[in-house]
């Protein structure tokens, strides 16, 4: 057989090539094939072998197993198999979310909110997605609870300020208007829920003083109870927040709010006033991202 294509060789003499306008049955030449231990003599062509395409094949097959086997040592860990740190070397676009190794706080677990943030890019990342939390919470339309929340998360220069600007936004009217009384509590027999979940962050600015960062969220917002004319929905949000470092940590300077981007609702079946009442009770909210 010859694997090269052409003509097959059955180990016998045959004729071929007939001229062009001949008669069928001219021959013009006469051609005989023998195996290469038979064609005696000098220029003769030896024989196609198959054995070459079978050794190429395999050659390639054993080369990927062993890269294969390289990259999985690679990547696994140094002596007695621990994990090695993959983060050197990685490309951190290629999974902005994946983890970095780094710890994301320093402060005790029984901490209401993080603080110790790292004095780095994603040290702000984290206390932006942390903050947003906070800000958007429930505890911000209880006055005594939110004085907490601000000295906490704003650089000292601007606790008193905000404070005075938070009061004035959390007034009377705009706290009944969402179903709570003057003091932030809800109607008897209905649970006021705000819970916020950041999806992303964005640096807009960064140096080692200061950071302007973006904070996408999703959240589920209303009074859960079979009174409430404020009935718990999903909202879709960003939050900007202006950072600085000060006394050891990110603290926030100013923040502001918009819409969006949202995306399509889906059909998901909306879930009655006690299923709603029931998850935020039984689902514990995140204490940190990042």
């Amino acid at each position: 057989m010859n694997i090269g294509g052409g003509d097959e060789y059955d180990g016998r003499t045959r004729t071929s090539d007939y001229a062009p306008g001949a008669s069928e049955g001219s021959r013009t030449t006469t051609r005989t094939r023998l195996p290469g231990n038979e064609a005696g003599g000098t220029g003769s062509r030896p024989p196609t072998r198959p054995g070459r395409s079978l050794i190429t094949v395999v050659a390639v097959v054993v080369l990927l197993i062993a890269a294969i086997a390289f990259a999985n040592r690679g990547g696994g860990g140094g002596e007695g198999g621990a994990p090695a740190d993959d983060s050197r070397g990685r490309d951190s676009r290629a999974q902005p979310t994946a983890p970095t190794g780094e710890k994301p706080v320093k402060n005790s677990s029984d901490a209401t909110i993080p603080s110790g943030f790292a004095h780095t890019e994603q040290g702000a990342q984290s206390a932006a997605a942390n903050y947003a939390v906070a800000l958007v919470s429930a505890d911000m339309m209880k006055k005594s609870e939110r004085r907490e929340i601000i000295d906490q998360i704003y650089a000292p220069g601007q606790v008193d300020a905000t404070l005075r600007k938070m009061d004035k936004a959390y007034s009377p009217k705009f706290l009944s208007k969402i179903g709570l009384d003057k003091d932030g509590n809800p109607a008897e027999g209905v649970e006021f829920v705000s819970r916020t979940v950041p999806v992303g962050t964005k640096v807009r600015k960064y140096n080692d003083d200061s950071a302007r960062l973006d904070v996408w969220c999703t959240g589920v917002f209303g009074n859960a109870g079979k009174k409430s004319t404020n009935p718990v929905r999903n909202d879709w949000f960003t939050l900007s927040l202006a950072l600085e470092w000060t006394d050891g940590d990110w603290r926030v300077q100013d923040f502001s709010q918009k819409e969006g981007p949202a995306p399509v609702n889906g059909d998901n079946r909306a879930a009655g006033a006690k299923e709603i009442s029931d998850a935020v009770n039984k689902f514990g909210g995140f204490t940190y991202a990042r």
